[in-house]
């Protein structure tokens, strides 16, 4: 009677359970030589049995069916099959005479009724061990995910630390996937731009592979970065570290919504394209080439407009100058205002407790919300598509509670440290001026405003940070700064002149 020798592993990774194949093969063969067995092939597989599929597997059949072996000699029946599919096979094979013989140093068969009653018996074993295993291991991500910790592979810019079990952050790639973010959240860069700057800045995954475009959205798109975690459609919080803020995460969940799926790939390239929307309808102002100058005007994708003027692009550049040179300020004056704002920090900061502790009231009733909402979702009132929507709108809120009040207790008063920035941009207004760079000007009252409209071909637009803000503090302190500064500060909406 002639053997097949068939030995398998439960993983296909060549660095574990490597020796758990030699150490069969030589049983085995000790086995064969023992009992006189003779042996015509000795096949290896590395590859779980807990589903079908198995290539090894299907090739010993294969030589059963030709006839050209009549045994198997194996370790045991869960080296053979650990599922219903593949122990059915094997049976089959012993009804129809394929099979002879099985031979197992652990394990007794003969092809009787009593032999198949105990060869299923075993099969059965062996998959009810692979189930009950699958169970635990469920259950213990479950678990784990619940106590705040990635079950999974870490994203990139976090590590998995095998001591800690927990997720830390990668020291080396963190600050390029925060630029990324940055980078896309200004809406000039496309996703194929950022994927060769990963490219540029050897910017990889934690398996070594390439961040490609479809990579660079997921990573975009991955609420990971803000402390918050999706698993199986459910959102948890995680106790890692945030590598961004949530305002960051939104603006780009912001651009990405309103660009689409497909980017458009731009044949000019107009400084002020994406900008400005039309005041009459809301539509995008386009920009095109007639007579060698570059024009602006409303798309009318959405109806009937009553802006009819195109505006060259020249003259809208003379408004943004003339508004920059408004506000600049010299550095003589920077420093006045700023020593102003610094002035007010100690009374901010005094101020600052009774906000925190108004945002912490706000925080538990929050967490108060999620309790009762897992209550309703345990009494069936909710199904699982609801339950898992109204926990994610409710933990993002908990997330942007938990970084306002962050943002006081390190800052003070919210609108201080957005102030010196503002003040330092002011001072840069002067050399855009200058330079006449129309990208620039174009970010820079991106970054100082909002709403950019375009009405009778005159910009307006309404600044992020209310002007009147820190004028409401203490109006006769501020009527000593420079003319423009306070004239800027008290105009909520900024009318530039053509």
């Amino acid at each position: 009677m002639k053997y097949i020798i068939y030995a398998r592993k439960s993983t296909e990774e060549d660095d574990r359970q490597i020796l758990s194949i030699e150490a069969q093969l030589v049983e085995l063969k000790e086995f064969a030589a023992k009992e006189k067995l003779e042996i015509v092939a000795s096949l290896c597989e590395a590859k779980t049995a807990k589903e079908p599929g198995r290539i090894k597997f299907a090739e010993m059949l294969s030589f059963l069916e030709q006839g050209k072996a009549d045994g198997i000699i194996s370790w045991h029946p869960d080296r053979l099959a650990r599922n219903s599919v593949d122990g059915g096979k094997i049976i089959h094979f012993v009804d129809r005479g394929l099979i002879k013989s099985l031979k197992f140093p652990t394990f007794w068969f003969e092809p009787t009724p009593q032999g198949l009653f105990m060869l299923n018996i075993a099969f059965g074993q062996s998959e009810y061990f692979v189930d009950n295993l699958r169970e635990n291991v469920k259950r213990g991500l479950r678990q784990k995910i619940r106590n705040g910790v990635w079950p999974g592979w870490a994203p990139v810019g976090y590590l998995n630390n095998p001591k800690t079990r927990m997720i830390d952050i990668d020291r080396e790639k963190s600050s390029k996937v925060k630029k990324l973010f940055e980078l896309y959240a200004t809406g000039e860069f496309t996703l194929k731009f950022l994927a060769n700057w990963c490219k540029e800045k050897n910017l990889r995954g934690n398996l070594g592979r390439e961040v490609a475009i479809s990579n660079v959205q997921k990573i975009l798109q991955n609420i990971f970065y803000i402390g918050l975690m999706k698993y199986r459609g459910e959102i948890f919080e995680g106790q890692h570290e945030p590598l961004i803020s949530k305002k960051l995460f939104d603006t780009c969940q912001e651009v990405m919504s309103k660009r689409g799926k497909v980017q458009e790939v731009r044949k000019h390239n107009f400084a002020f394209l994406g900008l400005l929307k039309c005041a009459s309808c809301g539509a995008s102002i386009t920009a095109e080439i007639q007579k060698g100058h570059n024009y602006y005007r409303c798309t009318k994708k959405k109806g009937i407009c009553q802006e009819k003027h195109y505006l060259r692009e020249e003259l809208l550049a003379e408004q943004i100058k003339s508004f920059l040179q408004k506000v600049s300020l010299s550095s003589q004056n920077t420093e006045k205002v700023l020593a102003a704002l610094e002035a007010e920090q100690e009374q901010a900061k005094q101020q600052t407790q009774s906000k925190i502790e108004s945002l912490k009231e706000q925080l538990n009733r929050i967490e108060t919300k999620l309790a009762k909402l897992l209550d309703v979702f345990l009494t069936d009132a909710l199904s699982t598509e609801e339950y898992a929507a109204k926990k994610q709108e409710l933990l993002s809120q908990k997330v942007g509670f938990q970084e306002k009040i962050s943002d006081f207790e390190q800052k003070g008063l919210s609108w201080l440290e957005p102030a010196r920035e503002f003040v330092l941009s002011l001072n840069q207004a002067t050399k855009l001026v200058e330079a006449e760079n129309k990208k620039e000007m174009a970010t820079f009252l991106k970054n100082i405003g909002s709403n950019h409209i375009l009405q009778n071909r005159q910009l307006i637009f309404s600044p992020k940070i209310p002007f009147n803000l820190v004028a409401e503090r203490s109006e006769a302190n501020h009527r000593n700064l420079t003319f423009p500064y306070w004239c800027a500060w008290q105009d909520s909406n900024l009318r530039p002149t053509p």
